[in-house]
């Protein structure tokens, strides 16, 4: 699709903004002190909800980071790559050359340039620039700021590889519902035909005067607090931001031919999360997965973005079968021997989904087997160890794989137990 020109007012402001306040702002300095993570585009979330296991770690692969910003998800893909030993390179694709910079400076600061390359553009016009083919994409808080969001994602949809897949994040409306009326202020208070830096101090003085029952002061909203002024502006002065409900954002998916794989976290977008009476839970639960999901959305009043993973619908997906002992788990956020070490048997994990509180039920050996998995041995491996520790071989055995069974249906729902393929497999 050949990039059209710029005749929307409102898209020349979202590109001026960006050149002069990159977001989010970021230090290459302190690459040396963390590594941010998140998702999408965590490589163990990739190789489940993309390749579901399929795909051999050998494999070069092949990605773009589209919209990359001032480079987040592109140095933390980067860095788990290397630190996996995984083959392949990245492609960088942003229009803004201020982002750039500091997405180059915090790649050079890890040693990781041969990762990575560099394209200025729009993603508009990626088929040209950056034809590829990928076998992941990344579109990361992007979509919703761009005057044709269906144009882009099939922009970006055209240089997907067979059987490849995206990550992308939107942002989702009621959760953001506090922003939206700040916004909504500002336009007042601050119009856009004012200088950017008064329109800042404008909205720094009704930040701070803002009475503390105001749904923005009740989001898990920190932009405009602790992220300079590139974090304020793009919160609450952006010249175009567009929220997706769920239903909205596999409309969107399906016009690009594509279909979510999940929406990160499973277990947030299922109604029994939030509903606790018994009929409406068996009510819910009859519903199709799309209309589960947009009543969870309803339900939680929190949401404030929705992550989703998506393939192209004609490729065909299923889920990683977690009865094949050859694949290898891999816990996300956790740390097995850790937690193993402070739970015993029938204890459970707290879990904060925007607010909402839920709790995940260990099975008995839950802290066994949790203590094994090191995202290096096979599901196999670690059923023969939790099997031979019970005494019982045989009935030890069979025990622990009910118990794998339970204890990967909880916390593959809320994302932290992932497969993925062995070694050549």
């Amino acid at each position: 699709m050949p990039n059209q020109p710029m005749t929307d007012p409102a898209d020349d402001a979202v590109a001026a903004q960006y050149e002069a306040y990159p977001y989010p702002a970021r230090d290459a300095r302190d690459e040396a002190k963390r590594l941010i993570l998140g998702s999408p585009s965590f490589l163990a979330e990739i190789d489940h909800w993309v390749f579901a296991a399929r795909s051999d770690p050998a494999r070069p692969l092949a990605v773009l980071v589209a919209g990359g910003g001032t480079g987040d998800g592109l140095v933390m893909l980067a860095q788990q790559m290397e630190q996996a030993g995984r083959p392949g390179h990245i492609t960088y694709l942003d229009r803004s050359a201020a982002a750039a910079a500091i997405a180059r400076k915090r790649i050079a600061a890890r040693g990781l340039g041969h990762r990575v390359t560099f394209v200025q553009g729009s993603l508009l016009d990626a088929s040209r620039i950056a034809p590829g083919p990928f076998d992941y994409i990344d579109c990361c808080g992007v979509l919703h700021h761009l005057p044709d969001p269906a144009a882009g994602l099939a922009a970006i949809a055209a240089v997907l590889a067979p059987g490849g897949g995206m990550g992308l994040m939107v942002y989702a409306p009621h959760g953001r519902a506090g922003v939206y009326m700040l916004q909504e202020a500002l336009a007042t208070l601050a119009p856009a035909s004012e200088p950017l830096p008064a329109r800042i101090e404008a909205a720094r003085r009704l930040v701070r005067g803002l009475h503390p029952g105001h749904p923005l002061g009740r989001g898990a909203f920190r932009d405009h607090l602790d992220g300079g002024d590139s974090g304020l502006v793009d919160l609450l002065l952006h010249p175009r931001d567009r929220p997706y409900t769920v239903t909205q954002l596999i409309a969107l998916l399906a016009g690009a031919g594509l279909h979510a794989t999940t929406l990160v976290e499973p277990l947030r977008y299922d109604p029994a999360t939030y509903a606790s009476d018994p009929k409406l839970r068996a009510r819910a639960a009859a519903l199709p997965w799309a209309e589960r999901a947009a009543l969870a959305e309803a339900l939680s009043g929190t949401m404030v973005v929705h992550i989703a993973y998506a393939v192209r619908r004609a490729d065909g997906w299923t889920a990683p079968d977690p009865s094949d002992e050859r694949l290898i788990p891999t816990l996300r956020d956790l740390d097995g021997k850790a937690l193993a070490a402070s739970l015993g048997p029938g204890q459970r994990i707290g879990l904060d989904l925007d607010g909402v509180r839920t709790q995940l039920v260990l099975p008995p050996l839950g802290p066994a087997l949790l203590a094994r998995i090191d995202g290096r041995r096979s599901i196999g491996a670690v059923l023969d160890a939790v099997g031979a520790s019970a005494g019982q071989p045989g009935a030890g055995r069979d025990r622990a794989a009910r118990d794998w069974a339970a204890l990967y249906a909880t916390l593959n729902a809320a994302n932290k137990l992932l497969l993925a393929a062995p070694p050549g497999g």
